[in-house]
C-alpha cells in the first residue's frame, strides 16, 4: 500500500470513522461497522477492525478493504491510491461541513418553527413551500459559489 501521502491504512480508516458518521455527534463503533459488514456478507470482527485502526494489522485482504469501502461509501481505491485518497478526503470534508451546517440549522428555533408550521399545511401547500425553499436555496448556493469581489 502506498505510503507516499504520509497516511497509513490506519490513518485512512480512522479518517473515515471521523468523517462518515451516523449523526454529527457520534462516530460508528468498531462493532457497528463489523456487524454491518458481516450482515452484507463479509466475515469480520470488531477486534480485527480495531487492529487495523491501531496499525496492529497492516495487510488486510482485498475483500475486507472492499467491504469497509462499501460500508463507508468510498471507492476501494481510497485505501491504496493517493490521488483517490486526496479526492475522497476533500469530498468528505465538504460533506462533513454541509452536515454540520444542516445540523446547526436544524437546532435553530426558526427552523423548528418553520417545520411545525409546514406540518400543519395541506400537501399541496407544503409542496409550494418546498418549491419556494428550493428557489431560495439555489440562489444562496449560487451566491456562495460566486467569486467575492473586493
Amino acid at each position: 500500500m502506498s505510503e507516499e501521502s504520509g497516511l497509513s491504512l490506519a490513518d485512512k480508516l480512522n479518517q473515515l470513522f471521523a468523517t462518515v458518521r451516523p449523526d454529527p455527534g457520534h462516530e460508528f463503533s468498531n462493532e457497528q461497522v463489523a456487524a454491518a459488514v458481516r450482515e452484507a456478507g463479509t466475515p469480520i470482527s470488531q477486534s480485527y477492525i480495531w487492529q487495523l485502526r491501531k496499525s496492529k494489522k497492516t495487510n488486510p485482504t482485498l475483500k475486507h478493504l472492499q467491504a469497509l469501502a462499501r460500508f463507508f461509501g468510498v471507492p476501494t481505491a481510497y485505501f491504496v491510491e493517493d490521488e483517490t485518497t486526496a479526492r475522497v478526503t476533500e469530498q468528505l470534508a465538504r460533506l462533513a461541513a454541509e452536515q454540520a451546517r444542516l445540523h446547526e440549522a436544524s437546532q435553530g428555533s426558526d427552523v423548528k418553527l418553520m417545520a411545525m408550521r409546514a406540518g400543519q399545511l395541506t400537501q399541496q401547500h407544503r409542496k409550494q413551500v418546498m418549491d419556494l425553499l428550493d428557489v431560495v436555496y439555489r440562489l444562496e448556493q449560487a451566491e456562495r459559489e460566486r467569486p467575492q469581489e473586493d
